[in-house]
């Protein structure tokens, strides 16, 4: 992908921070079409708000819409100054259609402008015209912050390197405990000041109980390894796993999913946490 110089601005100082932990949205809409899992929902996101997370992170394809209208109820109670709230734009839209799309999602949201849009599938050509509508979205104020979003870390890295971001989300788990192929995209982000923000950490089998029933793979011989070490230092390794990303100094974030208060409640202590300095060491993981 090749860029027009007008968009190319390297950056040396990180200029967009969000909170260091947030909740993502594909869990909320997946919850029962139903008054019970709206009721659900908006339980879930609200103790989100309660234990502290600031950071709420949706799409119009999370239920077609549907996870955005929840968090604009579960949000449309708290001060608007208090959270920083995301949602997606597709690349594969026409810049024209950007707008049109993301008009729908603040209405769903019920907020006037929002504090970050990220492009899905940055690797379609269309992505450049979307990111050029969103610019002037920026400039309108009806967007504070562009990103970038998608599984593929090669395809996001071409993004940071031929457009000036303030952030991407890479899922997937693709820069986690056991998984550690999205590293040059970290070190890309780390390099143009761009806040990179990390999903799909708490994988199968970083929350497997039963460790003497998992199969011979290698990320899991890792993660009993590693379970070994967090179980003489006191910590779980859901714990660490949450708390590994942000040893990168390009991490700003990390995506929690829950389907349940419970779910969230227990994620939030895990984070408040401290994982022992020693225990990086012993697990090689510093």
């Amino acid at each position: 992908m090749t860029a027009p110089s007008r968009l190319l601005s390297p950056r040396l100082v990180q200029r967009f921070r969000p909170p260091r932990f947030g909740l993502g949205g594909s869990s909320i809409g997946e919850l029962p079409a139903t008054a019970d899992g709206d009721v659900t929902a908006t339980a879930t996101i609200e103790a989100a708000y309660r234990a502290g997370i600031r950071f709420f992170a949706t799409a119009p394809g999370d239920a077609d819409g549907r996870g955005e209208v929840r968090f604009g109820t579960a949000l449309a109670g708290h001060p608007r100054g208090e959270f920083v709230l995301a949602t997606k734009v597709g690349g594969e839209l026409s810049a024209a259609n950007v707008r049109e799309s993301l008009t729908a999602s603040l209405g769903r949201l019920r907020v006037p402008s929002i504090d970050l849009v990220f492009i899905l599938s940055p690797g379609e050509r269309s992505a450049l015209d979307v990111y050029a509508a969103l610019l002037e979205l920026r400039a309108e104020g009806v967007v504070a912050a562009i990103g970038a979003a998608g599984n593929d870390w090669k395809a996001l890295d071409h993004f940071v390197r031929d457009v000036e971001l303030d952030a991407v989300v890479l899922g997937g788990g693709h820069y986690s405990l056991l998984d550690r192929s999205g590293e040059p995209l970290m070190a890309r982000c780390e390099a143009r000041g761009v806040a990179a923000i990390v999903s799909g950490v708490l994988t199968p089998e970083v929350l497997w109980t039963d460790r003497s029933k998992q199969p011979s793979e290698p990320d899991v011989i890792r993660a009993r390894r590693i379970a070994g070490v967090c179980e003489r230092y006191g910590v779980s390794l859901p714990q660490v796993a949450l708390a590994f990303p942000s040893l990168h100094p390009a991490v700003t974030s990390v995506l929690i999913g829950a389907a349940s208060p419970a779910e969230i409640r227990a994620d939030a202590a895990l984070v408040r946490q401290p994982v022992p300095a020693g225990l990086w060491r012993e697990a090689e993981l510093s």
